[in-house]
């Protein structure tokens, strides 16, 4: 049975539910939750909540074990998802076409920090590209709510938000069987959950929280990676997985001391590359995407005021990338204009490496 409760939309729309299978662009909202706190790991189903005509209903599904400006004006507000049109689509010559991900559904883990993270603005771009649904991961039960709702109504994608931590392996099975379930079928990936400690001496860092950081930013990306590959390998689909690495696996950052951050992202780049080689023969293709300085929602502290001025100094295009500049080489890595590409790293940057 449902469990209902009245939730007022903010742009005072109605909501339906969308079948796997009914056209792409109709507007509907789903949210999964997969718990997997310690007091609930052994918890054998998903929450799945759906918002239909603006009320809120929740139902458990069981499930089977398994394994100083620096942004150019504009660019810094927040902004919404616009879809495309089908009647566009159907227009594109055959070479823009190609960069569309119409009746295709994708899988991105982290960042949506306030609306304004990594992952959500990916997110948004997969979205106006006519993308059938769209299923984001998050630790954050809040932020991860108030993206999909959002996104679902700036676009009409059906989204669906899983709460999970990308260490847990389990969590990520039961999520990935149950979107594909949903949706039909696993395209995208987009791994950007990830944390990074900065500002750490070597000598004085904690053991711990160096092996925190590894297994969140290495061990999830694997994980998360793994459980699509064997999803999209049963379908016999292919499909594309983008690892969301840094500049910070190639170059050692400076002024800031992070070591293990600097390691784990080198570690995504080669993962990446093996990964890439190990299921090209199932059609998957797996490259990565190493983002130089951003201007982030996690950089914009006081603290990083003086760092940030040394960053921009040390950027030939002088600013630090807006959360929107990474949205067309997800795209394209997402979509069939990049077939013939698997296991590149692609540096976003603003030129700081050159120098």
């Amino acid at each position: 049975m449902f469990a209902r409760s009245v939730v007022r939309s903010a742009a005072r729309r109605s909501f339906r539910p969308i079948a796997a299978q009914t056209p792409v662009f109709r507007a509907g909202f789903r949210s999964s939750v997969a718990v997997r706190d310690p007091e609930t790991v052994n918890e054998k189903a998903i929450n799945v909540v759906s918002y239909v005509d603006g009320e809120r209903a929740q139902e458990s599904i069981p499930v089977t074990s398994s394994q100083e400006p620096v942004t150019p004006p504009g660019q810094d507000e927040t902004r919404p998802a616009v879809p495309l049109s089908p009647a566009l689509a159907s227009q594109l010559t055959p070479t823009l076409a190609k960069f569309t991900l119409v009746g295709k559904t994708a899988m991105v883990t982290g960042d949506f920090s306030g609306g304004r993270g990594l992952g959500y603005n990916m997110a948004q771009a997969l979205a106006e590209v006519g993308i059938k649904g769209i299923a984001i991961m998050d630790v954050q039960q809040e932020l991860g709510d108030k993206s999909a709702r959002e996104l679902s109504e700036q676009t009409g994608v059906d989204v669906r938000f899983y709460r999970l931590d990308v260490r847990d392996g389990d969590a990520i099975q039961h999520a990935v069987q149950d979107i594909v379930q949903h949706y039909g079928s696993l395209d995208v990936v987009i791994n950007a959950a990830g944390i990074a400690d900065s500002n750490v001496k070597a000598e004085t860092y904690d053991a711990e929280k160096f092996r925190r950081l590894l297994d969140i930013n290495i061990t999830g990306s694997f994980l998360v990676s793994q459980a699509a590959a064997q999803a999209m390998i049963k379908a016999k689909s292919g499909g594309s997985i983008i690892n969301i690495a840094s500049m910070s696996g190639s170059i050692v950052n400076y002024p800031q001391e992070q070591s293990a951050y600097n390691a784990s992202k080198a570690a995504v780049i080669q993962l990446t590359k093996s990964l890439a080689a190990e299921w090209a023969r199932y059609g998957i293709r797996v490259n990565a995407i190493s983002p130089g300085y951003m201007d982030t929602a996690l950089n914009r502290v006081p603290a990083l005021d003086a760092q940030k001025r040394i960053w921009v100094d040390q950027t030939p295009q002088k600013r630090l990338g807006s959360v929107d500049d990474l949205n067309n080489l997800a795209v394209y890595l997402s979509s069939d204009g990049s077939s013939f590409m698997t296991g590149s790293n692609n540096i976003i940057d603003g030129g700081y490496t050159l120098w």
